[in-house]
Formats: C-alpha cells, sequence, structure tokens
C-alpha cells in the first residue's frame, strides 16, 4: 500500500459485491481526505459469469476462480468477502491468517462457533476488520443514538423493533442454501435479526439475556434447477424440507434495565423491506423505519408540537453532508455503504478499529445464539459476553 492508493480484493461478485466494490469506487469523491484511491486489483468467484463481470463491469484488473490467490497477492491490502454464510469462517480465518484486514457481510458466520472462530484468528492476527451492519450508518440512526446517549428520552424504558420482508413468501421459490440448517444456519434470526438487535445494543447498550420462539410457515419449497444459486428464481419440481425458520419472536433484557420486544419474517405479504427500531424513554422516544430512510419521528417532552414531529435529516446528521446538501434531498443505501467503506479503510490507515468489528459481529451471534437455546427449552437464557474490539459504546468515529 502506498500512501495514495490501497489494493482491494474481492471475495465472491454477486449484488453484494458489486456493492462493496462501488462504494469503494466513491471513496476518493465522498471522503477526499482519507488520501487514498482504492484500485480494484482481484475479484474472486466460482462462476466463470460473474469473473467476466468483475473484470468487464467492475473494473477489477483481474478475476480468479479461487479465493486463495486474492489472498496470496501482494498487491491486495483489504479484502472484502461477499460470499454465502456457509463459507465465511474458512475465507475470513484465511484472510486473518495471511494478515489481510477484511469487510465482511453479515451474519459473520452460520453460528455463534464460526463467528467466534472468526473472532479469535482475527485477535490473534491483531487486525482491523468491518461487519456489515450498515444500517448503523444512517444518518437518523446517528441523530437517534445522540438523543439516546445524551439523555434527552430521560432513562430508557424499552426498545421494539421489527424486520419484516417477504424475500421467501413464495411458495415455489426454490429450496436454496438459505434455507439448509448446514449452509445457512438459523433463517431470519441471523439474516435480518443479527442487524436489528446490533442497532438495538447500538442505540441503548448490550443485550444480557433474551427468550424466543420461531415458526416454519413455509416447510418445504422445490429444489433448484441447474444453475440456480439465488432466492428469487422460480423452480417447480421435487421438494425438500425448509430446516431453518421463517418466522422469530424475541423477548429481551437490557444490561441497564431496559426491555425490548423485535421480531421478523421473511414470508410477510405486504412489508418488503420493513425495518424499524423505536426507543421510549421517560422523557421521549425516537422511531426509525429503513423504509422512510431519511427520517426520524421525535417525541420529547417540552417540545413545541405534542407528539411525533419529523426530523428531515440534514447536513449535521451522521455524514449526510457529504452526499446531500440539504433536507428533503434524500440519500440511500448505497450510501451507507460508502460509509462503511470508509469506516473500514480508515480503520486500515490508523490502525485503530472504528468500524463495526468482529467482536460486534459476535456479540450479535451470541444474542441469536442465546435465542436458539431458548427455541429448545423456552427458558430466558443469559447473552454470552463478549471480549475485543468492540465498538457499539464507542464514540462515532470521526473520519
Amino acid at each position: 500500500m502506498t500512501v495514495d492508493t490501497l489494493g482491494v480484493g474481492l471475495v465472491s461478485v454477486g449484488w453484494m459485491g458489486r456493492l462493496h466494490s462501488r462504494a469503494y469506487r466513491a471513496l476518493p469523491d465522498h471522503f477526499p481526505e482519507l488520501g487514498v484511491r482504492p484500485r480494484l486489483v482481484v475479484a474472486a468467484d466460482p462462476l466463470p459469469a460473474a469473473r467476466d463481470q468483475a473484470v468487464g463491469r467492475l473494473g477489477y484488473e483481474r478475476a480468479v476462480a479461487d479465493f486463495h490467490e486474492v489472498l496470496a497477492d501482494p498487491a491486495v491490502d483489504v479484502v472484502s468477502i461477499c460470499s454465502p454464510n456457509f463459507l465465511h469462517r474458512e475465507m475470513a480465518v484465511a484472510a486473518a491468517q495471511a494478515g489481510k484486514p477484511f469487510w465482511i457481510e453479515k451474519p459473520m458466520g452460520r453460528y455463534a462457533s464460526d463467528s467466534r472462530a472468526i473472532h479469535e484468528a482475527v485477535e490473534r492476527a491483531g487486525l482491523v476488520t468491518s461487519v456489515g451492519f450498515n444500517y448503523r450508518h444512517a444518518p437518523a440512526v446517528q441523530r437517534a443514538r445522540e438523543l439516546v446517549r445524551s439523555g434527552r428520552l430521560g432513562r430508557i424504558t424499552n426498545v421494539r423493533g421489527s424486520l419484516l420482508a417477504d424475500y421467501s413468501s413464495d411458495p415455489d421459490a426454490p429450496l436454496t442454501w438459505r434455507f439448509e440448517r448446514e449452509r445457512a444456519g438459523s433463517g431470519v434470526l441471523g439474516d435480518l435479526l443479527s442487524h436489528g438487535l446490533d442497532l438495538a445494543q447500538y442505540l441503548v447498550g448490550r443485550i444480557a439475556g433474551v427468550t424466543a420462539l420461531a415458526e416454519t410457515f413455509i416447510e418445504s419449497r422445490p429444489r433448484p434447477g441447474a444453475g440456480i444459486v439465488d432466492r428469487s428464481a422460480a423452480a417447480p419440481g421435487e421438494h425438500g424440507p425448509v430446516e431453518n425458520e421463517d418466522y422469530a419472536a424475541l423477548l429481551f433484557r437490557f444490561e441497564g434495565g431496559a426491555v425490548g420486544t423485535m421480531d421478523s419474517s421473511r414470508v410477510m405479504r405486504g412489508p418488503h423491506a420493513e425495518y424499524t427500531l423505536e426507543v421510549y424513554g421517560t422523557r421521549g422516544s425516537v422511531r426509525w423505519d429503513f423504509q422512510r430512510l431519511n427520517e426520524l419521528q421525535v417525541a420529547l417532552d417540552g417540545q413545541e408540537v405534542d407528539g411525533y414531529v419529523t426530523h428531515l435529516v440534514a447536513p449535521g446528521d451522521g455524514h449526510f453532508a457529504r452526499f446531500q446538501p440539504g433536507a428533503g434531498t434524500a440519500m440511500g443505501y448505497d450510501d451507507l455503504k460508502t460509509i462503511e467503506a470508509a469506516q473500514f479503510v480508515a480503520s486500515v490507515l490508523r490502525g485503530e478499529q472504528l468500524a463495526p468489528s468482529v467482536a460486534d459481529g459476535l456479540a450479535a451471534a451470541s444474542i441469536v445464539e442465546a435465542a436458539e437455546a431458548s427455541l429448545v427449552d423456552g427458558a430466558w437464557h443469559d447473552v454470552a459476553r463478549v471480549d475485543g474490539r468492540l465498538t457499539t459504546d464507542a464514540a462515532a468515529p470521526v473520519l
């Protein structure tokens, strides 16, 4: 790595891999003070069409089939891991052993045991990392966190969250790896609730105990035909069992005394990506919905209007000013990933953990682990404490 060039390697050229690539390319425009121009060196994917896309569309200098070639390339300074869940542990541990800082999507592993192995490998290597908890970076969430952590809402009493989606609502959608316990681990617990649980801890504090219920509503799906690898393609034919949950609901207690509820579905008819978080205190509350990314509902004691007012995010909220000049002109999902890329790159350049870390990824996985134990016996379970470079309670990094 030179002063102004950062060599990037990508593992898996799917939708998220393309998004990571665009985020790296956007850094000189939105975060010029980082002083780096990412160089897209090499991408790995087993599919020839994906490798062609990496070079022809995304701008990588070359593409390979084996991810080990990415890790072995001396021109690669950082690695993005955007592969399916069941490959994360092998790839992330290998990246840590190769001394390559990496940005990995969540869930970090199929199970908490996968996430612990990744965390331990990173701690041994002394690397900085990033985990794709992108909703943290929404300016509305940043404003909500300021209100919570400054005490403006008073003593926090309860949190309510919901992550409702329809991406698996078609019963004729194929039985891909996402529905297999061995390759995906849990269903919505890891895929969606890990996001909501991270947000709850980021705003309020550590979740210490949990009880849960879950259900699988579409119990079988058609086995996929040749070449079908994603969750959206239709695949009529022989059916196989769905091995993880379509729906889950949690009750939890925060270490500071507040309580919370959160539920999630991947088969809900109606909501497309209704990801909400509400925080209630003795002096007010805030509500945020991902589908209205640039708005925050705020109710505070003493405000002129009784009830909720809509705060449109504006310069001064998070990194909004880097993308738009004023309230009412919206940021988008890709912008959140650009902020995430900036935090990762800044972490690497400074040797300081600024981005959401693998310890944060393990913290979310530990809640899921406790929830899955509760599904077996119906009891409350303590959440294992994580030692490491947690950023949940850290001040928002200055980039």
